[in-house]
């Protein structure tokens, strides 16, 4: 049985350029785009900004009833609303950056956030960029992408994304912290990062954004008659 909708996942390593091509594929295909790192990003910004206690499952639980997030497209980007503030900024700092992955791990928020993401893709031909896209949240996408790059690059391509915002950090500080994360985000017992098995692999340590798109429109191709 056909599905009514398309679902593009993609998935990956932090800073390997999944939401870069993720919009541009949203935008070429007029498909809807939803950033779910945003989201775990947004509800760490909420866990930091109410000291909420990161092993205590009650304070967790209680936190998550209070947190609505949104995306509100514009001509040039999308704004993620975290209770009606716009946050879109705030949650790429560095300081939600070294929390993002602890935060992510922890069982109940990711159960909410996968009930949130499935429900945002109902109905509705999405682009999702995230960690467990094609391997939890949508296992039956009809194209899931596996995006990676060599350390060094990403670690470049991070810097100058902060740097550009006015936040002035070390090469070093960027490299531990994708190390931190990578680590976490790969052996956490909750929807571990891992490639699923019909993934196809993007590297583009060496591709401009515009060959990465035009890869995955290639592959679109191939698979939009599936629906």
């Amino acid at each position: 049985m056909k599905r009514e909708n398309f679902i593009i996942a993609i998935d990956g390593f932090s800073s390997c350029g999944k939401s870069t091509v993720a919009k541009a594929v949203a935008k070429k295909l007029q498909f809807v785009f939803i950033d779910s790192g945003a989201m775990y990003r947004a509800v760490t910004l909420y866990f930091l900004r109410n000291h909420i206690d990161l092993t205590d499952t009650d304070q967790i639980n209680a936190a998550l009833e209070h947190i609505h997030i949104d995306f509100i497209p514009h001509t040039d980007k999308v704004c993620v609303l975290l209770n009606g503030e716009d946050v879109s900024e705030e949650i790429r700092m560095m300081h939600v950056s070294e929390k993002v992955s602890e935060v992510s791990a922890i069982k109940e928020v990711r159960h909410a956030l996968v009930k949130q993401q499935q429900d945002l893709g109902k109905r509705r031909n999405i682009v999702m960029d995230g960690r467990d896209i094609g391997t939890t949240v949508f296992p039956d996408a009809n194209l899931k992408i596996f995006m990676t790059a060599s350390p060094d690059v990403r670690a470049e391509r991070r810097l100058a994304e902060l740097l550009a915002k006015g936040e002035l950090v070390s090469m070093e500080e960027i490299k531990q912290n994708l190390a931190h994360r990578d680590h976490i985000d790969s052996t956490r017992e909750e929807s571990p990062l891992r490639q699923a098995e019909d993934a196809i692999i993007l590297d583009n340590s060496n591709l401009t954004q515009e060959q990465q798109l035009q890869i995955v429109l290639e592959e679109y191709e191939k698979r939009k008659g599936e629906y």
